[in-house]
């Protein structure tokens, strides 16, 4: 089962939110409602937002007691956007980071069974896009030198180790962070918080 065939009026998904910004966003809501809620600046002051960053676990739109001053959710109810859930994880002893949806349908509320489905799915997304943990620090080193854009031959020569050491390392921190290149998996471990 996916998202869409549960939120069948559309969702959004942030994905390891730290300090202000997700590591990775999938918005599938209607466009005219994204640029109504850009445009009118609802998002300081949505409830479901604003329960998303108290609150770990799911709740459904209608059972949010939190204040609505500029009614978004009367707003979102005009373009369709009936019946919504949120949904918010974090690991268990967290760097802070949260992964969160809201999942919508026009046509009736969600069952118990398929908010289950979307927080196991949110779920999965927000552990597959965890940081790798096996790094070991000489690979990180070696991704922090290639993020301050030195080249292979200086960071060889600064740590004291061959070229061959410095390609070794870069090669097994590009295989732990499923990168392409050292400058991927460098700006990999930066948005992780690893370098």
């Amino acid at each position: 089962m996916s998202f869409g065939a549960i939120a069948t009026a559309g969702y959004y998904i942030a994905l390891r939110v730290g300090f202000a910004f997700p590591a990775e966003e999938i918005n599938q809501l209607p466009e005219e409602w994204v640029e109504h809620y850009t445009r009118e600046r609802f998002m300081l002051q949505d409830p479901v937002i604003r329960w998303i960053y108290a609150n770990t676990g799911s709740i459904r739109w209608d059972n949010v007691a939190l204040d609505d001053p500029r009614d978004v959710l009367g707003e979102a109810r005009k373009f369709g956007l009936n019946h919504g859930v949120a949904i918010c994880c974090m690991d268990p002893g967290s760097d802070g980071r949260r992964s969160f949806g809201t999942f919508v349908r026009s046509d009736r509320p969600f069952t118990d069974s398929e908010v289950d489905m979307l927080e196991g799915l949110l779920r999965k997304l927000h552990s597959d896009k965890a940081p790798p943990t096996n790094l070991t620090e000489a690979e990180l080193e070696a991704l922090r030198m290639v993020k301050a854009g030195l080249r292979l031959k200086q960071i060889s020569h600064d740590l004291g180790v061959t070229e061959g050491a410095i390609k070794q390392r870069l090669k097994n921190a590009k295989t732990k962070l499923g990168a392409k290149t050292g400058a991927q998996a460098a700006t990999l471990a930066s948005d992780f918080g690893l370098i």
